[in-house]
């Protein structure tokens, strides 16, 4: 994730970031250092867990935890991820605005993806970050 979300990033013989660029699309801050970052689950474990995934086997779970195909994982600022917790959307944004539209449809795409149920407040404010996209 740090690499595939970096510039410029170098990694060690471990495949550990060791330097590069990366900005947090939640909140528009620009990182140099890879320690202060988190790779966010777009849509939390415990939120998926409320949603359906209570009724998955074992080995579903390990890969909707580390999905790569779909907008899952994103590395952004530890404070933005942990302000955001497992809420969803109708309890927590990003603060940037200019993301409304882009983690709206992340967070669209890995519910139905995953056929994970979605509430009415959270469709509702999934609409209003919609609304936001400009095509």
């Amino acid at each position: 994730m740090l690499h595939r979300d970096g510039a410029d990033v170098r990694r060690d013989g471990q495949c550990r970031a060791v330097s590069g660029t990366w900005t947090s699309a939640y909140d528009d801050l620009t990182f140099k250092d890879a320690a202060d970052l988190d790779i966010d689950h777009v849509v939390p474990l415990a939120n998926a867990w409320r949603s359906g995934a209570n009724r998955w086997t074992q080995e579903k779970r390990k890969e909707f935890a580390n999905d790569l195909t779909h907008p899952q994982l994103i590395a952004v600022s530890a404070g933005s991820n942990r302000s955001k917790g497992d809420q969803g959307p109708d309890e927590w944004q990003p603060p940037s605005r200019t993301y409304w539209c882009t983690y709206a449809r992340a967070w669209t795409s890995v519910k139905a993806t995953y056929e994970l149920s979605v509430t009415v407040a959270e469709k509702g404010m999934l609409g209003r970050m919609l609304d936001t996209c400009s095509s």
